[in-house]
């Protein structure tokens, strides 16, 4: 088969609910949506997606039953919920920084805002998609904290019943955060990209296996559902080419 390297990206996306039962998944972006809708029309039956307001949704976007706001900060709240967010930087501990870019009481660039980074963090499962892997991503130290990484959870005890971040899937492979000191490692690559190539373009030492393996070929069956269910307009492949 041949796959393209935006098809690595959807199924890595996918494998983050793996296991995950009966939760909300939060994709947020194209290719999370993807692998959010994937893992639900195959590994992950009971997954519940959302529309973003106030509707739950089958993998086609009809409606599937409804999740009143209310009802939305409980599943938040309880770490009944997994949300994918993005980043425009993150820190070798997981810190995210979604907000401003340079110094916060006048930075060069005004992001998004803090939004509900700070709360995801902390009260549910969160993992992070970046299309782009890059030293202006993969930083030394955020400019500002909106998704709060491990190190900074160890310094208040209790804050860390719900925190978990799972994993950081970029176009270049597959990170997470196994290590004695939850700091980021490498945990995949996908096919055609070297290990090297992940380190040049990360601003911080990253953790490395002896042996990092590929991310895994999605089946004959994934693959036609990426291609004629999920997003037969080819989308995925604006995002991430190759």
């Amino acid at each position: 088969m041949n796959v393209l390297r935006s098809e690595y990206c959807v199924l890595a996306c996918a494998e983050a609910w793996r296991g995950s039962g009966e939760i909300l998944a939060s994709p947020m972006g194209l290719i999370p949506s993807l692998g959010a809708r994937l893992a639900r029309l195959t590994f992950a039956p009971d997954l519940l997606l959302t529309d973003g307001e106030a509707t739950l949704v089958r993998p086609d976007g009809t409606p599937e039953g409804w999740l009143p706001y209310r009802q939305h900060l409980a599943l938040v709240a309880g770490g009944r919920r997994h949300v994918m967010m993005g980043a425009s930087q993150l820190d070798r501990y997981g810190n995210q920084n979604i907000s401003c870019i340079g110094d916060w009481a006048r930075p060069r660039r005004q992001l998004l805002g803090v939004r509900g980074a700070t709360l995801n963090t902390l009260n549910n499962p969160t993992s992070y998609w970046v299309p782009k892997h890059s030293r202006r991503v993969f930083v030394e130290r955020v400019d500002m904290v909106c998704g709060v990484g491990y190190d900074r959870v160890a310094r208040h005890p209790g804050t860390e019943r719900f925190h978990r971040i799972h994993r950081v899937v970029t176009d270049l492979g597959v990170l997470d955060f196994e290590t004695p000191d939850h700091s980021m490692r490498l945990a995949a690559l996908h096919p055609g990209v070297r290990v090297d190539e992940v380190r040049e373009a990360t601003d911080f030492e990253l953790v490395v296996p002896d042996e990092v393996p590929r991310t895994r070929e999605p089946d004959a069956e994934e693959l036609r559902l990426i291609r004629e269910v999920l997003d037969p307009g080819g989308a995925r492949t604006r995002e991430v080419a190759g």
